[in-house]
């Protein structure tokens, strides 16, 4: 008989049990999926703990996983009965032996490809792409400092941004995980709120700051991370693994206007505007 790992309260880990659960059949669009391998990441942990009630209790938990299609709906035509596929939802249910779901939102797992891997990834590789896809053009950016760059997202991101050419410094919570960072495509770690990066940006940068900072700690790195953004940089908080971000005044931006200033008179006698 499948089974689930249920939530039924908000709490530490023991507040998950496995239960016995009934699966229907699938549905006309629908396919019903053993799964092989389910991805845990922070995620869940806000959604167990109760900072996200976005899962409705008592219910199981989990948004992404791989499996192996057992039935289809007969309107499902892209996929066969033994295909290989992963999936992401926002409607949870992934801590689980066997579940139906829609098929337009699976995708097949290549041959080259295992199924723990695009379980445990398939979330990062989309998050990375909108990071640097779909949130603005990466095009004219050269300095980036990411934080947490020895996490889930964090490798992935800095191997990336390595790949097409950007400088790419990594903040990390420990000593341990500075040479993972580098190891991911780094040019230089530092431990988070390690002062030494400040003067490090200042070298790297020629004292600019860097031209973009992705930011999924949060509370203890949003200050830091705010401080180091050149100025019309990005800072962009993708994340809150600390601890939720305080609220903060728009005249904070204010203490740059000095700079500000300064850094477009010295773009407009660049280009001879003035």
């Amino acid at each position: 008989m499948p089974e689930a790992i249920m939530q039924r309260t908000y709490g530490k880990s023991n507040v998950l049990n496995i239960e016995k659960i009934y699966v229907n059949d699938p549905a006309d669009d629908e396919i019903l999926i053993k799964q092989t391998a389910i991805g845990i990441h922070f995620h869940d942990v806000y959604v167990r703990t109760g900072l996200y009630k976005t899962l409705n209790l008592p219910g199981i938990p989990g948004i992404e996983a791989a499996g192996v299609v057992e039935k289809k709906g007969r309107n499902v035509n892209n996929l066969n009965i033994g295909d290989r596929v992963v999936y992401i939802t926002g409607s949870y249910g992934a801590y689980a032996s066997h579940r139906v779901i829609n098929h337009n939102i699976v995708a097949k797992i290549p041959n080259e490809l295992d199924d723990a891997t695009m379980a445990t990834n398939f979330s990062r590789a989309l998050t990375v792409n909108m990071l640097t896809e779909q949130v603005f053009n990466l095009k004219d950016k050269t300095t980036v400092l990411v934080t947490a760059a020895a996490g889930g997202v964090g490798r992935l991101l800095c191997q990336y941004l390595n790949s097409i050419g950007k400088i790419v410094i990594g903040t990390v919570g420990s000593e341990e995980k500075i040479k993972v960072a580098k190891s991911w495509g780094c040019k230089e770690a530092f431990i988070y709120n390690d002062k030494k990066i400040c003067e490090y940006s200042k070298d790297i940068t020629k004292g600019i700051g860097f031209d973009l900072v992705y930011d999924s700690v949060g509370f203890d790195t949003f200050e830091q991370s705010f401080d180091l953004a050149s100025n019309c940089g990005y800072l962009i908080n993708f994340g809150q693994s600390s601890g939720p971000i305080p609220a903060m005044e728009m005249s904070k931006l204010d203490k740059n206007l000095i700079n500000f200033s300064s850094y477009f008179i010295s773009l407009y006698k660049s280009k001879k505007l003035i």
